[in-house]
């Protein structure tokens, strides 16, 4: 059965759900890569709500030039300050199925030398 790139997608995403759960204490800092643009949200899966949320397409990156993996980057730290003033310090990372490499790999770097510990 050959599966296509979304289909592996999520089933990558479902696998690595099982294991990263986000609580009131160390929530899920969840990623979300389109073709454009990055998304990234701090989740409590206790509550079923997002605490934080971050993305390229906030007005602060709006005028921002680079490429993709550097404005995710960027988007990495404003990401990390944000969970440090809501009063989180460790978070668990959840790629959402994709590769750890690119822009993922981007964010993930920026946020963890912004403070943030995964």
């Amino acid at each position: 059965m050959i599966l296509s790139k979304t289909q592996r997608r999520q089933r990558i995403r479902r696998r690595i759900r099982k294991v990263s759960f986000g609580t009131a204490e160390r929530p899920r800092l969840a990623v979300f890569r389109s073709n454009k643009e990055i998304y990234v949200q701090l989740i409590d899966d206790n509550k079923g709500t997002t605490l934080v949320a971050a993305s390229s397409r906030d007005k602060e990156f709006s005028g921002a030039k680079g490429t993709k993996t550097e404005i995710a980057a960027l988007v990495g730290k404003a990401i990390a300050e944000k969970v440090k003033k809501a009063g989180y310090e460790a978070v668990a990372f959840d790629r959402g199925g994709c590769l750890y490499h690119g822009r993922v790999k981007s964010l993930a770097e920026a946020a963890r030398e912004a403070g943030l510990k995964f």
